[in-house]
């Protein structure tokens, strides 16, 4: 599958260590993606050529470090989820930093789920990824979406969002 996102560049932007270049990290950038819209589990033995071996993982359920913890949780996801997928959206690169935006779809227990998100990466001198930290709203992604949680927090959200005409409660 191929990405549909463009790549922004800023130029005016410095890599920190001149091993790097920014079209460099913006190929690392690149393959990164592609190995992510193709993930499967047999993929994740190729985790060696995008993350470093201390590299940091968060996102709101997981904080690890190590590049063999992060495989843990994409193991994970492949055990405990049906046909995961992620969709690149958009991505911004300076220098050996990247945001990106994305959306990942899979199915539970015979129902479908997207959620969208958003990944900060930083890059080392080689290339691989350092730090990623994914950000996405699991209340309004995924847990109002749960039947036994989802109850309370929809209306919760009902009780202290602002009503306007336009969003009646």
């Amino acid at each position: 599958m191929k990405s549909t996102a463009k790549t922004t560049i800023d130029p005016d932007a410095h890599t920190t260590n001149s091993d790097a270049s920014i079209t460099e990290i913006k190929q690392c950038l690149d393959h990164l993606l592609q190995w992510y819209e193709a993930l499967q589990p047999d993929s994740l033995e190729h985790i060696h050529n995008f993350y470093a071996s201390s590299a940091h993982f968060r996102d709101p359920f997981n904080k690890v470090q190590g590049r063999s913890q992060i495989k843990q949780i994409f193991q994970h996801m492949f055990a405990t989820l049906e046909s995961p997928r992620f969709t690149i959206q958009d991505r911004v690169l300076e220098g050996q930093k990247a945001f990106l935006t994305w959306d990942f779809q899979f199915r539970k227990s015979n129902k479908d789920y997207l959620i969208h998100g958003g990944s900060f990466l930083q890059f080392d001198s080689a290339g691989l990824v350092v730090s990623h930290r994914d950000y996405w709203d699991s209340a309004e992604e995924l847990l109002e979406k749960l039947p036994l949680i989802g109850i309370p927090l929809r209306w919760l959200k009902r009780r202290i969002s602002v009503r306007t005409e336009a969003h009646p409660s």
